[in-house]
Parts: C-alpha cells; sequence; structure tokens
C-alpha cells in the first residue's frame, strides 16, 4: 500500500461507483485495458480481491467495501482542504446535487443563483439518485424527503405536484404513453407508467428530460411535476393531480459547511428561488393572459 500513487486509488473509486471499466476509462480518459491492468496492480500490492468480476461488471468484494469507504473519507478530508484553499484565494466552486426537474429550473433561472459579480461557480450534478453530501461529494441538494442524516441540516421548501400531460389539443380519447425506461425509474413518478399503464406504453427513454419533448411531440402522455407541464404552453393536464404522488420537498447541506460564505449564498439564493415558485410546484395552475 505504501507506494500506491493517488490516481490509483483515483481510479478505484471510479471503478466502483461506475460498476465497470468502461465508464470509469472514459471519465480518466485512459483506456479500459489500462484501468483493468491498474485494479489488478492494486489487488497485488493490497493482497486482497477486491472486486468481483463478472460479463455485467465489476462489483465490491467485502475487502473492496472497506477500502472505498476509507478512500471516500480521504477525498473529503481532501475536497475540505482544497474548497479551504479556494476561498482563501477568493475562487470557489458550489456542487448542487438535484433531480432533473429542479436542475431544470436552477438553469431556467442561473443568474438569481450565480452572478457575474460572485467570486464563485456553480457545477450542477443532474440525477435521480439521492444526492450524497456525506463525503461532500456535493456542497447542496434538493431531496424529496426529509433528511434523517445527523450530519444534514435542511430547509423546508414546500409541496410538489404531478399529473399527466399531453400535447395540447390532443384528442381526450388517447390512452398511449411515454416512460423512462424500468430499470431507470428511481422516483416514484416514474414508476407510476409502468404500475397503471404497462400495457399502453408506446416508447421509453433513458432520460426524464426527453419525457417533455415526447409529450410536446404528441407521443403520448407523460406524468410531469406540475410546475414544469402547467408552464409550458404546448402541453395540458390529462386528468387531475396524481394525488399520491405528491410530497414534499427540501434543501439539505452538510452541517459543517453550511457557513460557508458561498455556500450559504447558493442556498439562500436557491430557497428564494424555490419557494417563489411554491403555487407552481404545489400544482396551483398559473393565470394565462387571454389572446
Amino acid at each position: 500500500m505504501k507506494n500506491v500513487d493517488w490516481d490509483v486509488f483515483r481510479c478505484f473509486m471510479t471503478v466502483a461507483r461506475g460498476g465497470g471499466l468502461t465508464g470509469a476509462a472514459q471519465i480518466m480518459g485512459l483506456s479500459p485495458a489500462t484501468i483493468g491492468r491498474r485494479m489488478l496492480e492494486l489487488e497485488e500490492h493490497t493482497g486482497r480481491a477486491l472486486f468481483i468480476r463478472s460479463q455485467t461488471g465489476y462489483t465490491l468484494t467485502a475487502d473492496g467495501r472497506f477500502l472505498f469507504e476509507q478512500l471516500q473519507e480521504m477525498e473529503a478530508a481532501a475536497r475540505k482542504v482544497e474548497s479551504w484553499q479556494k476561498e482563501g484565494e477568493g475562487a470557489t466552486v458550489v456542487r448542487v446535487a438535484a433531480g432533473t426537474w429542479g436542475s431544470w429550473l436552477i438553469a431556467e433561472n442561473f443568474p438569481a443563483i450565480c452572478t457575474e459579480r460572485d467570486t464563485f461557480g456553480i457545477s450542477l450534478s443532474i440525477g435521480e439518485a439521492r444526492a450524497n453530501l456525506a463525503y461532500r461529494e456535493s456542497d447542496v441538494g434538493i431531496r424529496a424527503f426529509e433528511p434523517e442524516e445527523a450530519y444534514l441540516a435542511s430547509r423546508l421548501i414546500g409541496e410538489v405536484a404531478y399529473a399527466a400531460y399531453r400535447q395540447k389539443n390532443t384528442s381526450s380519447g388517447t390512452e398511449r404513453w411515454v416512460a423512462v425506461a424500468e430499470e431507470e425509474a428511481l422516483s416514484a413518478y416514474l414508476r407510476w407508467p409502468h404500475e397503471h399503464a404497462s400495457g399502453r406504453i408506446v416508447a421509453t427513454v433513458s432520460r426524464p428530460r426527453s419525457l417533455l419533448d415526447l409529450a410536446r411531440a404528441g407521443a403520448g402522455k407523460a406524468v410531469l411535476p406540475c410546475f414544469v407541464g402547467d408552464l409550458d404552453p404546448q402541453l395540458e393536464r390529462a386528468g387531475d393531480e396524481i394525488e399520491p404522488l405528491r410530497h414534499r420537498q427540501w434543501i439539505v447541506m452538510n452541517n459543517e459547511d453550511r457557513h460557508r460564505r458561498d455556500i450559504r449564498t447558493v442556498v439562500d439564493r436557491m430557497t428564494r428561488l424555490l419557494r417563489s415558485h411554491a403555487d407552481l410546484f404545489a400544482g396551483k395552475r398559473p393565470r394565462r393572459n387571454s389572446a
């Protein structure tokens, strides 16, 4: 272990997170063969099998999980020092983790979060998986449930409602649906079409953002957050709110970092932005000017 380069450990963590060589190679800018060779060398250095290798990818062994957890703590400490150093230099990056539609709203209103006068930048990580702040992979997250972790601080933003949407003026009798592929449907609203209209799904996509485009094109009905569907002039609701999908929403941050000036600024601005859309989030339709 004493002569293992940190880059090898970084390769190991990338393989562990992605579950294979190909994705890790793309991230690291190396060939899969090189990544695979480094993993074999690491196992030789540690004297332990770190992966179970199969046709479907790389899975961590018990020893691999132990090493991964220790390296996460080292990585978190390094990030904390790096943030401290950059803050002293007056140039930091605040890492925000949010789902597809929270990220969409942030991007649509980006100047409300980060202005040209700010000395920090924003790194926006988009995904449906739960934001992980334990090892400071992100500084700020948006979650659909109240955090239970003692190390997290949170702010309740409000409620989020969902409904089915279709292209405006489409026949009310259409029963065609579009959905995210079942294996990618991590959230309740993404699973809803599979649970209630599985035989009527005519198209699936790998990312939720494409549901909006398919619904606009008239491909079928899509379940969307009301703050997305109600704001789109090309869409209309195909029925009432799907009440079982309604949930509350929180902004979360690490307790130790929440007083950092750049993080506090971003959290305050995100709070104002999201709360200013509270009625739309809750499914109260916007007033539209008559033509």
